[in-house]
């Protein structure tokens, strides 16, 4: 059965509720970056997005969304990261209950973030059987309306915003790479790359020890990502029915890379751009340097993601 996917109105009608809320992320680039891939690289810069993630487009999208009724028995999810800090930050400002399923081992930098936008936190065990069931009973409890971090139209067309506003800024991209997870930002980003500019190429980079993503695409169905052994920890969950349906039919192509490559993406971002990205975020540049033929001498878009990452654990 189809599943209604977003539409590129969808999107900018959803950039039009959000943007006075959101950041207006910056697009950054680097000489030294270029000089050493061969490639004309330019960076969305996602990392300086409210709680530091992508997640606030989506999540700010589908709070305002809301009816009033809905609004008054609040807002639930079930998540180890940056989408409950994403979603309790848009409920508050809103004055919206949250009430967030998190696994027991979620770092502590993210409960604390989730607990100080003045969401009720549940814990579960780290399963993904458990948090559907815990979420189950807290929305059951609470009437509040579920929010999935990814398999959902609204939040769809949120996370679209962010290659809107990178192509309006950046016309003449030949490449637009984003992270693979779930595959909300990946299927906002090709509905909008693919509505502005039809002949530019979209495509996603996932973790080879997490490629589910990669596998369903080519075989038509989806794998569970099991089991991702990966640095890249906001890279983890399976494709979504909405987020699969969109990729399989707009998605150039996926490329899977190395754990030695992510690391080596990271610290080059690091040292070289002088801001802080998370390891899912170095993805995309991870796919560059891996495939520096492919792209040589184009203008390639990456998204980097979020910058969450915790200090006391860096992969180098």
């Amino acid at each position: 059965m189809s599943l209604k996917a977003p539409n590129f109105n969808d999107i900018k009608d959803a950039h039009e509720r959000i943007k006075a809320f959101i950041h207006k992320t910056p697009v950054f680039s680097s000489t030294s970056l270029n000089e050493i891939l061969n490639v004309d690289l330019f960076f969305k810069c996602e990392n300086f997005q409210k709680v530091g993630a992508f997640k606030f487009r989506g999540a700010t999208n589908a709070v305002r969304l809301l009816s009033a009724d809905e609004a008054k028995k609040g807002v639930t999810t079930h998540s180890s990261g940056n989408h409950a800090a994403a979603l309790s930050l848009a409920a508050e400002q809103l004055g919206v209950p949250a009430y967030i399923v998190m696994p027991e081992n979620a770092p502590e930098i993210k409960k604390k973030a989730v607990e100080g936008y003045g969401a009720k936190i549940t814990y579960c065990e780290p399963t993904t059987k458990a948090r559907e069931e815990t979420s189950s009973l807290v929305q059951k409890e609470t009437g509040a309306t579920f929010i999935h971090p990814y398999n959902n139209f609204n939040v769809v067309c949120g996370q679209g915003t962010a290659a809107m506003e990178f192509l309006n800024e950046v016309n003449d991209l030949d490449v637009i790479i984003a992270p693979v997870g779930g595959g909300g930002l990946m299927s906002g980003t090709v509905i909008s790359s693919k509505a502005i500019k039809p002949n530019i190429k979209v495509y996603g980079a996932e973790p080879l020890n997490a490629d589910d993503a990669c596998r369903s695409l080519k075989k038509g169905l989806i794998f569970p990502a099991l089991p991702p052994n990966t640095i890249a920890d906001g890279l983890l969950t399976s494709l979504g029915s909405l987020t699969f349906q969109i990729l399989h039919e707009k998605l150039d192509g996926i490329f899977t890379v190395k754990e030695e490559t992510i690391k080596k993406a990271m610290r080059m971002i690091w040292e070289r751009m002088k801001i802080i990205v998370e390891p899912s975020a170095a993805v995309p540049l991870a796919a560059i340097i891996e495939n520096k033929d492919l792209f040589k001498g184009q203008k390639v878009g990456l998204i980097l993601s979020g910058g969450n990452v915790d200090l006391d654990n860096l992969p180098f």
